[in-house]
């Protein structure tokens, strides 16, 4: 527009996005190609690995003898703190990419839940075979 050209009252702007459900909240993933933006952190999914990392090492270290002794201290479901306790055997940069917000949005505690390969090298197809999918 030049000065001369009179401004519209009415702009449209069409930005293609979907809201996901991420942690309890809404969050705007843009198209695939889009540059991307910083990426906030996953405060749901680095509470549930510190978790996983913290039960770990209570249970590695004798604190606790089985994992229902200490779901009971911890008042969860043994079935849930398995779960949980499954995420330490993430793969590092998976992890990483967790703690820093540079994952994909494929990877959720709702998935994370969900079994999901022990080996590493499966793991990363899953989660890049998910991104692409």
């Amino acid at each position: 527009m030049t000065r001369a050209t009179p401004t519209p009252e009415t702009v449209t702007l069409q930005v293609p996005f979907r809201l996901m459900k991420r942690g309890g909240r809404k969050e705007i993933q843009l198209p695939t190609g889009t540059p991307a933006l910083k990426r906030s952190v996953d405060s749901t999914l680095v509470k549930a690995l510190a978790r996983a990392f913290r039960w770990k090492k209570m249970l590695e270290s004798g604190e606790f003898a089985t994992i229902a002794e200490l779901a009971t201290h911890e008042k969860l479901a043994p079935s849930y703190m398995t779960r949980v306790l499954r995420m330490s055997l993430l793969a590092p940069d998976i992890v990483e990419a967790i703690l820093d917000g540079t994952h994909g949005p494929e990877v959720t505690l709702a998935r994370l839940l969900e079994p999901f390969p022990f080996d590493w090298e499966q793991q990363r197809l899953l989660w890049d075979a998910d991104a692409t999918g």
